[in-house]
């Protein structure tokens, strides 16, 4: 879910062509690599005795048990955040050893007119580091709103900044700005390139124009509430940029942050060391089903099943006390120290592909099956299925209409995080909230295997980490049944750093997906299908034609259902004729509306050309 914006009760000059050339490439990362050695300041100094004496802000999360562990070897992925020229202040544990997973840099600037992003280009943080070249790609509406309160982005590509070779530099400093530590360098590579010197799996780097106050989803032309932004988002960090670690000296304050684009206007990220943190670093997350089987182990087709959720930090500690889980508000403001994370895009809108996804932060469960079954779901669930406050679990798919059974929750349920959003009255981000659910399997369930999948992220001392975790129930038979995947193998790509298990929700079974991934009444681009073919088809560092459909399917069946959804998820137009007898293409992700996941025939689009199947 995703791209939702702000709580819609209330809304909170150029650089030269030759930029592009290797020579100024290479004089620009001259001019980078001089300006680090001139601000480096000295070697490192020995400090005092009492360097490491280091107090946390917050008294309660000490902890004398945490002060006598052990700092863990292992080395922790810091995630750096900037926002208009502000680094956000990192708290990391004392000792620890890191490397950098995650960098976001964000630019924006509001007007009341349509700027054709001239603003952004001539007055934001990233004013001068290169706009030439850059067009509009793609235009998708937000399905919520009202006349007058619409929304609508415009993406853009294709600037000198976005395609140009760039890296980072990261220097520890004390607060006279001294190097206390070698700095570390970092690849980002170019928008339209993947190349092996890359440092990081995830690249996005994009500008989005967003219009607030349209009069319907289409039509702009009033609208007199605009923010364009610049968005560069790195993450993933590959298996060789993992080991390019450090540690930080007790005299460090900040670290300073350089990007070789503009390398005489560093960023700086405030840095507080706990000596004594509460809780250790990593995340765990542990389903168990609380009915018991029956004697045979299995549950009877008709059974409603509770299941329990507990996450944990990477030593195993809870996060949360257990029979419940802390309240919406404690953690979106930040009050809740063990670092839980709860869906977010109410107030940092995410797009799939094009904006923050990753800061979504769902804590979402489902159940799906039976698994030799599981096959993408197309019913679209509407909001009102969230709002409703007698039902704490929704039902995604029904095997007469999809072919198989799936219901899912957020957690908190929909009816507290969705409906607190609508009707702030009833004070329901305030309330404490349960680590339990139900699943009510049906009376004619198909006898299999059934997947209970739990994915989640944390968000603490400086580390983003997602988590999923997913169990197995027998329903009906003891013999278990699994999925028969028709797409594969994605770690040909995905490997070295940005395997399944490390991406996305940290999950490497392709078969807990569907249940989750269907299609929103507000986020119709929700399947995974849409999802990969999208992304795959928009990405610059997919190195496969886009038209041999065997670099992913494995059979040609599974290439033979044709709807809007399937095509235009990949596709960005179709012929005159089908426009004539469809309707012109209306959103980027499915081509249409909800009328999108309909099969269109069984006669035509029987093959792709140039598929390989």
């Amino acid at each position: 879910m995703g791209g939702l914006g702000a709580p819609w009760s209330q809304r909170a000059a150029c650089t030269p062509r030759s930029l592009g050339c290797p020579t100024a490439r290479r004089a620009l990362l001259t001019v980078a690599l001089a300006a680090l050695l001139s601000a480096c300041g000295g070697p490192e100094d020995a400090g005092s005795p009492g360097d490491d004496a280091l107090a946390t802000a917050d008294p309660a999360h000490l902890d004398v048990e945490a002060a006598r562990r052990p700092v863990s070897p292992k080395p922790i992925g810091l995630a750096l955040e900037v926002d208009n020229g502000e680094g956000k202040p990192l708290s990391v544990r004392a000792g620890s050893t890191f490397y950098i997973n995650q960098i976001d840099l964000r630019a924006s600037v509001r007007s009341t007119f349509d700027t054709g992003m001239w603003a952004l280009r001539t007055t934001s943080d990233f004013a001068g580091v290169g706009w030439v070249g850059l067009r509009p790609v793609d235009e998708e509406p937000v399905l919520l709103g009202g006349p007058g309160r619409y929304t609508r982005r415009r993406f853009y590509r294709g600037a000198a900044w976005m395609d140009l070779p760039s890296f980072f530099i990261v220097e520890p400093v004390d607060s006279r700005g001294v190097l206390t530590g070698p700095p570390v360098v970092l690849n980002i590579g170019a928008e339209h390139q993947r190349r092996t010197t890359d440092d990081f799996f995830v690249r996005r780097l994009r500008a989005i124009q967003t219009a607030y106050d349209c009069t319907t989803p289409r039509d702009c032309n009033s609208a007199r509430d605009y923010e364009e932004e610049a968005l560069l988002e790195v993450r993933n960090a590959y298996q060789h940029a993992q080991k390019r670690t450090f540690s930080l000296s007790p005299r460090t304050t900040s670290l300073r942050l350089r990007w070789s684009l503009r390398p005489f206007a560093p960023y700086s990220i405030p840095v507080q060391q706990v000596s004594a943190p509460e809780f250790a670093y990593g995340f765990g997350i542990d389903v168990e089903a609380r009915t018991p089987p029956r004697q045979d182990g299995t549950y009877a087709p008709g059974s409603e099943i509770t299941f329990q959720v507990t996450l944990r930090d990477g030593e195993g500690k809870r996060l949360h006390p257990q029979g419940s889980l802390p309240s919406y508000n404690d953690v979106v403001r930040g009050f809740n120290a063990a670092g839980i994370q709860y869906y977010r895009a109410f107030f940092d809108a995410t797009t799939t592909y094009y904006r923050r996804k990753h800061r979504e932060r769902m804590l979402m469960t489902q159940i799906i099956g039976p698994a030799q079954n599981i096959q993408p779901i197309r019913s679209v669930i509407d909001l009102e299925a969230f709002l409703d406050p007698k039902v704490n679990e929704q039902t995604v798919a029904t095997e007469k209409e999809d072919g198989v059974y799936s219901q899912f929750s957020i957690l908190p349920y929909a009816n507290i995080v969705f409906r607190g959003a609508f009707f702030p009255e009833e004070g329901l981000w305030d309330r404490p909230n349960t680590d339990t659910w139900q699943y009510k399997v049906p009376a004619n369930a198909t006898p299999g295997t059934y997947l209970v999948t739990v994915k989640g992220r944390r968000v603490y001392l400086g580390e983003d980490l997602p988590a999923s975790r997913t169990i197995e129930i027998q329903v009906g038979t003891k013999q278990r049944t699994e999925a028969k995947l028709t797409t594969g193998p994605c770690n040909t790509c995905h490997s070295q750093g940005g395997e399944l298990s490390q991406v996305l929700h940290g999950n490497d079974n392709r078969a807990a997906c569907a249940g989750c991934h269907t299609p929103l009444g507000f986020e119709l681009e929700g399947p995974i299908f849409v999802r990969t073919h999208f992304v795959h088809s928009r990405s610059n560092r997919f190195g496969a034609p886009l038209e041999k459909c065997a670099s992913c399917h494995l059979t040609k069946e599974s290439i033979q259902r044709t709807s809007q959804a399937a095509c235009l998820s990949c596709h960005k137009s179709y012929p005159d004729s089908h426009v004539a007898k469809f309707g012109p293409i209306e959103s980027m992700y499915v081509g249409g509306g909800r009328e999108s996941f309909k099969q269109c025939t069984d006669s035509c689009h029987t093959r792709h050309p140039k598929s390989g199947l």
